[in-house]
């Protein structure tokens, strides 16, 4: 095998989307840029994440409306098929091939290379390539966007199964007769009310007392009962204690009694690609669940790190955000401002769609705020009533400060309902000065009226 050395003024380390970011734009600024991933240039998201699990989404949500139109205009009869939808996806991941981005990155001027890539030492990086050993040396330094995978939980006997994950689940072109689903968290509710829509019996496991444990308890409440009124057996608070496969079956051992299912598929979390990406190097501790970086993204000598593996959340636009914070540095920019995570805002796309900014309650009085909460029911609104809609505004406020520092919006397009209260947590508008707003009747957003107007402020 042969080895190659080559210097360049970046090594972007791990090509996802904030790593595809920083490589453009640097070029683009006319440095020498060279970018390793052993996967898909452009990462989870355009390939098994963000754009395939929302265009199942979309297709599934036509079904849903279709089948309202009997309470609603009259008669519609539904035939679901997951064809369209599998064929769309297939044509936005390009069949699963990154020529697109790979390609565009080259066009920029960036050295695309094919390996595994380690830290050899604070602004190197060794790539396993097909060809052999080649080793780049980084004049500035190495930006690290090495992303997650998906874990498996410690579960007797599944990890000889022939489970899903969401990267699987997001190839199929027919859908299950049944699947159970092991985890209760956004990717799996997504895909869970999704394939239900298109016909799949579907189960969910949740070890944890609620589904959306991570947010607000009244969300994921709400979000089990909308889906137990579709039809969707949820199980929070299960027991998980064996999984087995016949050869054409799943036979999950839950809670003392047995569901058996044609397909399994979990998505119990994710875990950041570290431990071989040689952290140690660069003093780094390579056990760690994840880089901690400063304001400007800057994680140690001439390294930077964007992403899931910063810990400061696993979203897309977390990491295209820090990427730009990271190109401005590498380019000198010494202005700012720099990273501020107080208005993080998320969005799980079910139906009604689950969107969130800042802190939850629980996270607010676990940094000693005095907290003040408000919150409405959406279903009382006329937008919900006419809509026939379920869901909630919660809003969770500093009494002292008087504003808003996080919120929840469950809604048809809750995300989009979620956008007056991430501009008032992150610009901290005044309370005061947001019930003092116009707010368009009728409307969905209309019901955070009623939530700020039941903090008091």
């Amino acid at each position: 095998m042969s080895s190659t050395h080559r210097v360049v003024d970046v090594v972007v380390l791990g090509v996802g989307s904030g790593g595809e970011h920083v490589a453009r734009k640097l070029a683009a600024a006319g440095l020498r840029v060279a970018a390793v991933d052993s996967r898909l240039v452009g990462g989870e998201c355009p390939f098994y994440g963000c754009t395939p699990s929302k265009l199942l989404i979309r297709a599934a949500d036509a079904l849903a409306e279709a089948r309202r139109a009997d309470d609603l205009g009259g008669r519609v009869e539904v035939r679901a098929s997951l064809g369209p939808a599998a064929q769309r996806i297939r044509e936005a991941t390009h069949d699963w091939h990154d020529d697109d981005h790979a390609g565009t990155l080259e066009e920029a001027g960036v050295r695309v290379v094919r390996g595994h890539g380690r830290l050899a030492g604070p602004g190197v990086v060794e790539v396993d390539t097909p060809g052999g050993l080649s080793r780049l040396t980084a004049t500035r330094g190495v930006v690290l966007n090495t992303g997650t995978e998906p874990t498996v939980p410690d579960v007797e006997g599944l990890a000889g199964t022939p489970y899903w994950t969401n990267r699987e689940v997001l190839t199929v072109s027919e859908a299950p007769a049944s699947l159970a689903l092991v985890g209760g968290g956004p990717i799996g509710v997504e895909i869970a009310q999704a394939l239900h829509r298109f016909g799949t019996e579907v189960t969910i496991v949740e070890a944890g007392p609620r589904l959306l444990g991570s947010e607000e308890p009244e969300a994921g409440d709400l979000l089990a009962q909308v889906l137990r009124e579709e039809g969707v057996d949820v199980r929070t608070g299960a027991d998980l204690t064996r999984v087995e496969h016949d050869g054409e079956r799943f036979h999950l051992h839950v809670d003392g009694e047995q569901v058996v299912v044609e397909r399994l598929l979990v998505a119990a979390g994710r875990a950041e690609n570290l431990g071989d990406v040689g952290l140690d190097t660069v003093g780094l501790d390579p056990a760690a669940d994840h880089v901690e970086v400063d304001e400007r993204m800057r994680a140690g000598e001439r390294l930077w790190a964007v992403g899931d593996i910063t810990g400061k959340g696993p979203w897309t636009h977390v990491s295209l955000y820090q990427g730009e914070l990271v190109v401005r540095d590498v380019l000198g920019d010494d202005e700012g401002p720099w990273a501020d995570y107080r208005a993080v805002s998320r969005v799980t796309f079910t139906d009604p769609e689950v969107g969130a900014v800042g802190l939850t309650e629980a996270q607010a009085r676990e940094q000693g705020i005095d907290v003040v909460v408000g919150t409405a029911d959406l279903a009382r609104g006329p937008r919900g009533w006419i809509h026939q809609a379920q869901g909630l505004v919660k809003v969770v406020a500093d009494r002292e400060r008087g504003v808003v520092v996080g919120a929840t919006t469950m809604a048809p397009y809750g995300g989009e309902v979620l956008g007056l209260l991430s501009t008032a947590v992150h610009a901290q508008v005044p309370v005061a000065v947001l019930r003092t707003m116009h707010f368009a009747y009728p409307t969905f957003h209309r019901t955070i009226e009623v939530a700020l107007k039941e903090t008091g402020l």
